[in-house]
């Protein structure tokens, strides 16, 4: 007899909308610290992510190397959205919004107003003053945040219809510093997109993640930094992809004590003396 294994959860397999934007994959990949352009392109289509964030300030996009930058982004036929990395006010961070508005021509922009030199924490009464500030401006604003319930409030009151919530500092790779924080915001937003962005390591805190219910990832240096960015990215496409499926199939209860997975009534007994 063939057993013929189910088909994969079409919802695992695929994106999630936000915005009104049905996004091809949970994945979300940065652009920046690659060997190579032609390895980030590489990489982009092996993570499958239809969504690939770039930095107006580096990418400098109206210099001759910015525009290069920008059509090879083009070729590969993902989205864009920028970010206003380095931005330390909310003045600044909206002026760099309103470029990348003009270069990239999309309303989409990842917000990030910086606070903290060290751990390049969100100053959060900033982003919460820049996200209203360009929601009334016709932006989409993905913010890049704490697991702070309070500020998650007033982003969304501001227009954000997305939060994007630190894993760890950017570029630590330390995975998921406070899970139960995490999942205190999965909770506390059930039908809000949520997407882990930053500090992500390795393919397993992705499924961690997902495992959780979030519904995508945005990483970066994880991938642009490994000693083969393509397979890793390929590995975090794989990683993602399990989550989501797993958190889909319901993953069983923890328990403080065993419980055997062979039921003891029942269980017949071999007297091998007798």
């Amino acid at each position: 007899m063939t057993i013929i294994p189910p088909a994969p959860s079409a919802a695992a397999r695929t994106g999630f909308t936000v915005y009104g934007v049905e996004l091809p994959s949970r994945l979300l990949l940065g652009t920046s610290r690659y060997p190579s352009p032609h390895i980030m392109q590489q990489a982009v289509a092996a993570s499958g992510a239809g969504v690939v964030t770039v930095s107006l300030r580096r990418e400098n996009a109206r210099s001759g190397a910015g525009q290069r930058f920008l059509d090879l982004i083009k070729e590969m036929g993902v989205a864009v959205l920028p970010n206003t990395a380095g931005c330390r006010t909310a003045k600044e961070a909206i002026t760099t919004a309103q470029m990348a508005r003009e270069i990239f021509d999309t309303s989409w922009i990842k917000l990030e107003v910086i606070g903290n030199d060290d751990t390049l924490q969100p100053d959060l009464f900033g982003l919460v003053e820049a996200a209203g500030a360009l929601s009334r401006d016709g932006f989409s604003v993905f913010p890049y945040t704490t697991e702070d319930l309070v500020a998650a409030e007033r982003l969304m009151a501001a227009g954000c219809q997305v939060l994007m919530p630190w894993g760890a500092p950017i570029g630590t790779g330390r995975g998921l510093a406070n899970p139960y924080a995490l999942r205190s915001m999965r909770k506390y937003f059930p039908g809000t997109p949520l997407i882990v962005d930053a500090g992500i390591g390795a393919p397993s805190h992705a499924a961690q993640a997902m495992e959780m219910g979030y519904d995508g990832v945005l990483l970066n240096t994880a991938v642009a930094n490994a000693a083969d960015p393509v397979r890793m990215a390929r590995a975090f496409a794989d990683a993602i992809h399990a989550g989501r499926e797993a958190y889909e199939a319901g993953l069983m209860d923890v328990r403080d004590m065993a419980v055997p997975s062979t039921p003891v009534a029942g269980t017949p007994f071999f007297d091998i003396g007798s």
